[in-house]
């Protein structure tokens, strides 16, 4: 049995990874549940994990991954997402085997598509602009949705990592012109250099929020930002 705080919590985050494909960081979490500090947030979270909700991957940065949810979640869906929603899953290429034990993971076989991988990308300070195909990287088809274009980026940097992106990660973006604010974009300042941030929109201006205290948010005209692409799905190597 969760208490309502927990359940709020677990629903905040599982649809967060679902709609970004990562979690939110605590600070959202923490306005999310209307807490005062973080220290409560740690609380909700580490009660998840022992109720086996929630798996916190080690030695990553707020790394969390669904591993169950109650049936009140499952069978009431949180309304008034317009966005759609995605889930990451893992691809696997070995041949289907019988069922696994009742309670165990289960990893649902995937066809994968080769996406180019256009270089790196800062998350952190701005670096040159994405330009050659360096790699190819397969992608699940379900990262892939929607209309348009799809192409990953290697992370450099670390000024995302409380939205659990980290250095050396392959984020998959969707080539669109245009974000809501809130996104997670590949946004090109000035036409030369590229970076992997958080975009928010305030008039004729655009902040491009880091995820990580140590760096500032930058703040540009409007005309100054042209976004390249949405994120939609994260690729991690152990």
């Amino acid at each position: 049995m969760l208490t309502r705080k927990q359940l709020e919590l677990l629903d905040l985050i599982n649809r967060r990874i679902q709609r970004d494909g990562v979690p939110p960081s605590f600070d959202e979490m923490k306005d999310a549940l209307d807490l005062r500090s973080k220290s409560g947030i740690h609380r909700l979270i580490t009660a998840l994990e022992e109720r086996g909700f929630i798996r916190r991957l080690a030695h990553k940065a707020r790394a969390i991954e669904i591993v169950k949810l109650p049936e009140a979640l499952e069978r009431s869906p949180r309304q008034g997402d317009s966005r759609q929603n995605f889930t990451p899953k893992l691809v696997s290429e070995t041949p289907a085997k019988a069922p696994a034990p009742r309670g165990a993971m289960q990893v649902e076989r995937l066809n994968a598509l080769e996406v180019p991988v256009m270089g790196r990308i800062a998350a952190g300070t701005p670096i040159e602009a994405i330009s050659n195909k360096t790699d190819s990287v397969a992608v699940p088809g379900s990262m892939m949705r929607g209309k348009g274009l799809h192409y990953a980026l290697e992370v450099k940097g670390d000024s995302m990592i409380e939205a659990g992106i980290n250095d050396g990660d392959i984020v998959v973006i969707r080539e669109q012109d245009d974000a809501e604010s809130g996104d997670i974009v590949v946004a090109l300042i000035e036409g030369q250099e590229a970076t992997l941030k958080r975009l928010r929109k305030h008039g004729r201006s655009i902040a491009l929020e880091a995820a990580n205290p140590a760096y500032e948010t930058r703040v540009y005209r409007d005309d100054q930002v042209q976004v390249q692409g949405r994120l939609v799905g994260l690729i991690r190597t152990y």
